[in-house]
């Protein structure tokens, strides 16, 4: 029995839905809890599974802004109030609820990044979201699932991960695309080190990361790519940007090459994007455009176990009332859902 989800029901879905009259929305045809969660998601026929990770401590325990606690709600509102058409009706979405993590954010409320001690304790409360995670994804695989994961700090990489290989039982490749490599040392838990653990500790076969940024990553990050080439792969923003030594399709092409040749975790850092609110927004990034393209062609060209959105944060945003990062990242779902969709039709 997982006990660390607090569900979605079908009133909390009827009540963040948008409606026109004689318009259906995808709200309108999703999946959702009616008793116990992990029956009714046996029971479902839905392909794509979607949670979202209320907190902030991983990106806290990085030295971060705190914010990305916040994506999952706006999120929800826009995707669900989406129009259900020809294109994705909503059909093949279960919406599962949230991982509980109100405990660890209370836990962490008080605790400052600048004392050691504190740090150590926020570094021990990363290890217990892991767990949480890792117990949620494993369940959902075992079930042939495609979670779809919203919000939270990109430390919940490494429960998606662990969770993905021990329910399969053999490591998994995985693209992120993302300014940092998110590779530091291994010196407790936080938004940083989740692939850096996930690959030291046997979860991770190959990864690659797209346009990353070349003067925001460390030298032992870099070295650890040098040295294991035939497992770790980048390319820069600023070779396919700047100096524009790369197209950026072809670069799209490089990193989903090579991880193509196993099952992948697709995520993205919303910190990837040109001045979307996130722990480290960035002046200087890809458009949601080719976000979108990345998700896109990712989603079509491998076959990819789970979608992961982080570090997302619309209350940093300076227009309070805004929503766009929320109508962002239901974008980026309906190009992922409708991408897999597409292959599922082509391989039939």
């Amino acid at each position: 029995m997982i006990k660390h989800i607090k569900p979605c029901t079908r009133e909390e879905i009827e009540k963040i839905t948008r409606r026109r009259s004689t318009e259906e929305k995808i709200g309108d045809k999703v999946s959702t809890v009616k008793g116990d969660w992990q029956e009714d998601l046996k029971k479902s026929s839905a392909r794509f599974v979607v949670f979202g990770i209320a907190e902030d401590i991983g990106v806290r325990a990085n030295y971060g802004r705190e914010g990305a606690a916040t994506a999952f709600i706006p999120a929800l509102d826009s995707f669900l109030s989406q129009q259900s058409n020809s294109f994705l009706d909503g059909s093949s979405v279960f919406i599962l609820g949230e991982v509980v993590v109100d405990d660890l954010m209370d836990s962490a409320l008080n605790l400052k990044k600048k004392d050691k001690q504190d740090m150590s304790k926020l570094r021990e409360l990363v290890s217990e979201i892991d767990a949480r995670v890792v117990d949620v994804m494993r369940f959902l695989i075992d079930l042939n699932k495609i979670p779809i994961i919203i919000g939270g700090g990109h430390n919940n990489a490494y429960g998606n991960i662990k969770g993905c290989s021990q329910a399969l039982g053999k490591k998994i490749n995985v693209i992120n695309c993302d300014p940092h490599l998110d590779f530091r040392p291994l010196e407790g838990r936080h938004s940083g080190n989740g692939f850096s653990y996930a690959y030291e500790e046997g979860y991770v076969n190959k990864y690659a990361v797209v346009a990353m940024h070349e003067q925001y990553n460390n030298t032992f990050a870099l070295n650890k790519f040098k040295e294991h080439t035939s497992d770790l792969f980048y390319n820069t923003y600023e070779s396919i940007f700047v100096r524009e030594d790369l197209d950026f399709k072809i670069a799209l092409k490089q990193c989903i090459g090579f991880v193509k040749n196993e099952v992948c975790g697709l995520e993205i850092d919303l910190d990837a994007i040109t001045n979307v609110p996130s722990s480290a927004k960035t002046s200087s990034g890809i458009s949601p455009i080719q976000a979108r393209q990345y998700i896109h062609e990712s989603a079509l060209n491998l076959n990819t176990l789970y979608f992961h959105i982080a570090e997302g944060a619309p209350v940093l945003s300076h227009i309070k009332a805004d929503n766009k990062t929320g109508k962002l990242i239901a974008y980026l779902m309906a190009d992922y859902i409708k991408a897999v969709e597409t292959k599922n039709l082509s391989v039939i």
